[in-house]
């Protein structure tokens, strides 16, 4: 009844808005221009960093009000520093980790807070957002770091206005926005690799009412693995995206802003690097000889290898359409309507292995979509400000993928005999979410502001899953399986073929398994800030949220272990402070923060019939206890240096009983999560000069530590990420009016051999590593 009457009020209200849009008069001025920074008020504010304009709280303010821990970079820090994905955005970021499943499913993290899943349909626990619109599965974030306005990273549950599944925090992508002149850019950079990527823009203002704003981008490469046993090359890019925005002030209180975006991605898939071996069924060794004898990988992050002659990269494509309007009833009220659908197609060949031989090939294969509906308004009254709102999801995932593992022991340990060598992966999972919101800013003194916000969401996940036969032998073997299962209840035989699916229920009867998991939840928060003097703000803040349930796609030969997931919740605390020093030559921000973790979900293992499998699972409790530092400092005029770091402590406080890499049971009470490294720093420095009355040269140097960390529970040596730290540097020249900048830039400048995952597969470890040194060349123009 709740979801009826909040999808009512939601569409209604946004029809009324459609259709009452064209009726307004046209006559009113161009609405002002995006801008990154606010004016500096004199030369020592013009210093400080805290200018840079934010929307965290869904309403503009300067970076350093806002009483939470935030990373921000503007558009031109984005490209100065190569930042064109989450992966690279992770070097600016402390707490912020990115890690490559091995499914081509990208798995981040904020302050320890992640979900680790290679289904396509997992939904991360740090939002993704495109201009405030959710991308709600990991897999559809890879396009969002593109002519960007600026970034920002909210740390910590944003439960309240950015909704669940954001219990480690929220990533909010904000696009260059239409201008009201005729301008636009071109840049190019050519690197390592024969790597190409060319960007532009265009802004044209159509009528005094009416702006637009095109922009694309081209990125292609060879390839940048080797093979470990023969001359073949592996990792080619092939990237497209474009998008176009208008903005129009369609009347004096009422402007919309429509964007339009996609891309294609014919990239090749990253390959693994085979470490060590661990056999499913020792007693068939002499079957895998290739396995056996495999060469382990060296420490270069460029060697790794895979199956011969198969076309192993990506068809994936995606499209995105959203409508904002933004009505204002009043000079204090406005209603703002949201309203956005995407949609995605993937089909990627992934080899995850490490050898040439075929013992873990995957076709991860799905349709994507996401259709959501918000409207709010906010007040601005002299003391307060005041968001009260309500959402509508939809969010759909249908994947169908092809694992073939005919190389691999198991092929041969379900029958004596007989082999499998395939199985179909599939499910189909439906999230409806339903919420409602209010958040208060409220001004106690001239000093003094108290915070609150809660949301109350409703949410129904619908899941279908099962593993089927994948080929003739596949569809053989498993049928004797189940019908000699069958035949020792007394049930009749039952007939199995390709497609077909052999995962049985309680009634030993093969089929799909059927979900229904109907959840509802309150997040909240609770805070307080005081500016003590001007730039001097100290907060604290309890807050709690919630990621909804979950449902795998897996190779499950017992429907149980498709079971859903129930949600998991945070409860934080956080205090901080922000800070101006020395006369502004310091600019300081700090928080210590303890998250109590409760239902984490996991990707662990469950018994069946075959042993131990994959599945997903709920950590009963854990903490996480941190802390965290940056400094920018301004040593001289036009060198700024950016010192920040993370400590981040995580344990299990409860029993936790599972299985270890050997598929054997263990208590990982605690135990530290895996992929949280306990230690996180960044370094960056930039120095900008003038060296004729028209022309300026920068320099500039970044540096990202991690310390060691781990894979999985259970303190297995095979599965440590050691501690690494990667360097990149940048030098040019620009015209003093920003016309046009030349540049040459090095990524990982000492060559770093590292890592960001390690996994076992079938019957070998495997990693995943990260890119090699690479240099290049930059060169953009303005119009």
């Amino acid at each position: 009844m709740h979801k009826i009457c909040i999808r009512t009020i939601l569409l209604s209200t946004s029809a009324v808005m459609a259709l009452a849009a064209p009726a307004f008069a046209q006559e009113a001025s161009s609405p002002p221009e995006t801008v990154e920074t606010a004016a500096p008020a004199s030369e020592e504010t013009a210093r400080t960093l805290g200018t840079i304009v934010v929307t965290a709280q869904k309403r503009e303010q300067s970076l350093n009000e806002v009483p939470m821990s935030i990373t921000a970079l503007s558009g031109d820090q984005l490209t100065a520093r190569g930042v064109s994905d989450i992966e690279s955005l992770v070097k600016f970021t402390p707490g912020l980790s990115y890690v490559e499943s091995g499914a081509s499913v990208p798995v981040y993290s904020l302050r320890g807070v992640g979900f680790f899943d290679t289904t396509l349909g997992s939904r991360p626990t740090v939002a993704v957002y495109q201009d405030e619109v959710s991308l709600p599965f990991s897999i559809m974030a890879q396009g969002a770091a593109f002519d960007l306005d600026r970034v920002e990273v909210l740390k910590g549950p944003q439960g309240t206005l950015f909704g669940q599944n954001s219990t480690g925090g929220a990533i909010n992508y904000i696009a260059a926005k239409p201008r009201s002149d005729m301008s636009g850019k071109i840049a190019a950079s050519y690197s390592s690799f024969n790597t190409l990527d060319a960007t532009g823009h265009v802004n044209a203002p159509l009528s005094d009412t009416l702006n637009a704003r095109f922009s694309a981008r081209a990125l292609v490469s060879d390839g940048w693995q080797e093979s470990l046993t023969r001359d073949d090359t592996l990792g080619a890019k092939s990237f497209y995206q474009g998008r176009l925005q208008f903005d129009w002030q369609a009347a004096e209180n009422l402007s919309l802003l429509i964007n339009l975006n996609g891309f294609v991605d014919n990239s090749e898939t990253q390959a693994a690097q085979r470490i060590d071996t661990i056999y499913s069924a020792p007693a068939y060794i002499s079957q895998v000889p290739i396995v056996a004898n495999y060469p382990v990988a060296p420490s270069d992050n460029r060697i790794a290898d895979w199956d011969e002659g198969e076309a192993l990269k990506k068809d994936n494509s995606f499209w995105q359409a959203s409508v904002r309007a933004d009505y204002d009833l009043s000079p204090s009220l406005t209603l703002t309507s949201l309203t956005a659908y995407s949609a995605m197609d993937v089909n990627q060949l992934v080899d995850q292995d490490g050898t040439s031989a075929k013992a873990s090939l995957t076709e991860v294969a799905g349709e994507l979509s996401s259709f959501s509906q918000e409207l709010r308004l906010a007040w601005q009254g002299e003391r307060s400000n005041v968001v009260l709102g309500g959402n509508y999801s939809r969010d759909k995932s249908s994947e169908d993928d092809l694992f073939e593992f005919p190389y691999t022991t198991s092929s041969y340990s379900t029958i004596p005999g007989m082999r499998t060598d395939a199985v179909r992966l599939i499910g189909d999972q439906t999230f409806d979410t339903s919420a409602i919101f209010a958040n208060l800013d409220y001004d106690l003194t001239s000093t003094v502001t108290a915070h609150a916000g809660v949301r109350y969401t409703e949410v129904e996940l619908t899941s279908v899953g099962c593993a089927a036969a994948g080929s003739p032998t596949s569809a053989a073997t498993y049928g004797t399986l189940v019908n000699v299962i069958r035949g020792r209840a007394g049930l009749a035989p039952v007939a199995i073929g390709v497609g077909d699916c052999v995962s049985v229920d309680q009634t030993l009867t093969p089929g799909f398994r059927r979900d229904k998991l109907n959840e509802d939840n309150v997040s909240w928060r609770a805070g307080l800030d005081w500016t003590p003097a001007d730039g001097v703000l100290l907060y604290a803040n309890i807050s709690k949220g919630y990621k909804t349930g979950s449902s795998p796609t897996i190779p499950a030969i017992e429907q149980s272990e498709l079971a859903p997931v129930t949600q998991e919740s945070v409860l934080a605390y956080e205090a901080g402070f922000k800070a101006p020093l020395v006369r502004n030559l310091i600019e300081a921000t700090g928080a210590v923060f303890a998250y109590e973790y409760e239902d984490k979900q996991l990707q662990g293992r469950l018994p069946t019939i075959l042993g131990v499998l994959p599945g997903l699972v709920n950590v009963p409790k854990s903490e996480i206890r941190g802390a965290e530092l940056q400094a920018n400092v301004f040593p001289l005029e036009g060198l700024t240096l950016t010192l920040a770091g993370t400590y981040i402590d995580s344990e299990v406080t409860e029993d936790f009983n599972n299985f270890s890499i050997l598929g054997l049971p263990a208590n990982f009470k605690g135990d530290a999560f895996p992929y949280t490294p306990k230690y996180q720093l960044v370094f960056d420095g930039q120095y900008e000069t003038p060296i004729t009355s028209g022309l300026n040269a920068f320099a500039g140097v970044n540096a990202n530590y991690r310390s060691a960390t781990t894979s999985g529970f259970g303190d297995d040596p095979r599965l440590d990420i050691d501690a690494y730290t990667v360097v990149d540097a940048r030098a040019g020249i620009e015209a003093a009016d920003g016309a046009w900048q030349a540049s040459v830039f090095v990524r990982n400048l000492t060559d770093e051999y590292y890592w960001n995952n390690v996994a076992r597969t079938s019957d070998v470890i495997r990693r995943y590593t990260g890119a090699p040194r690479s240099f290049g060349i930059s060169l953009s123009r303005s119009f």
